[in-house]
């Protein structure tokens, strides 16, 4: 798959590539960044030359991962978005913000963004979003942007060899006015 650009008033999401190594290096030693997500840690320059050399055009060619850096439009590094192919119709979302660009609802926008253009350009019918239980910066971004808290998976996230509880989340085309592109018939509970 060929990498998009997509846009909003305030952002422009677009693949990251060797020109942005630093930016996402920088950004990246934020304490928080390295706790709740899989970034190694410490987070050398090796790790963010790896990540937009590598990692990110490998994921688009590959049609395996779509990364998005998020950045506004006067071009600062606002955060990183990716979704993950995990099965046939289904996809991960994942995220972090800059430190200095968090409280702006940035994210929530990326990610809507990032959700719309997955529905309806590549056909998936449902995005889920995973984080590490205690991580409320990234359950409140998934709930702004209209995802269903489905509940906690025991054990579900290996972070640095440690096995961690998360919780999990969903968001439909459905839940966007979008339509699917396979019905869907919701389970009815007696």
């Amino acid at each position: 798959m060929e990498p998009v650009t997509l846009t909003t008033d305030r952002l422009v999401l677009r693949t990251v590539g060797p020109h942005d190594t630093q930016a996402v290096y920088e950004a990246a030693q934020d304490p928080d960044i390295q706790r709740w997500t899989t970034v190694p840690s410490p987070y050398l320059p090796e790790h963010a030359s790896g990540f937009t050399e590598q990692l990110v055009p490998d994921g688009w060619a590959q049609s395996s991962m779509c990364t998005f850096g998020v950045f506004l439009t006067g071009g600062e590094l606002a955060g990183m978005l990716s979704l993950t192919m995990r099965s046939l119709g289904v996809a991960e979302v994942g995220f972090w913000g800059a430190k200095e660009r968090r409280g702006h609802g940035y994210l929530t926008e990326a990610t809507l963004t990032a959700c719309r253009w997955i529905f309806t350009a590549v056909g998936i019918d449902r995005v889920e979003w995973r984080a590490e239980v205690g991580n409320g910066a990234s359950r409140a971004v998934a709930e702004r942007a209209g995802f269903t808290i489905e509940g906690t998976l025991r054990s579900a996230i290996n972070n640095r060899g440690v096995r961690r509880d998360c919780w999990v989340a969903s968001l439909l085309p459905s839940d966007l006015g979008l339509p699917s592109t396979a019905p869907y018939l919701p389970a009815r509970v007696r």
